[in-house]
């Protein structure tokens, strides 16, 4: 009952890996493909840490 005010660790984590990777989409739009790879590699490492939080 108590673990509906509980935040969720992952919902925050989703919105940012969501946020770089549209950062990311509209770099390379713009054709800045070195801060389109560098966006990436950082939605990547987000993406692994939700994986890590949801596999507990």
């Amino acid at each position: 009952m108590f673990g509906l005010f509980k935040s969720n660790p992952t919902k925050k984590l989703r919105k940012t890996y969501d946020m770089k990777l549209e950062q990311a989409m509209h770099a390379q739009r713009k054709g800045d493909i070195k801060t389109y790879s560098m966006l990436t590699a950082e939605a990547e490492k987000i993406w692994a840490e939700i994986q890590s939080l949801e596999a507990k």
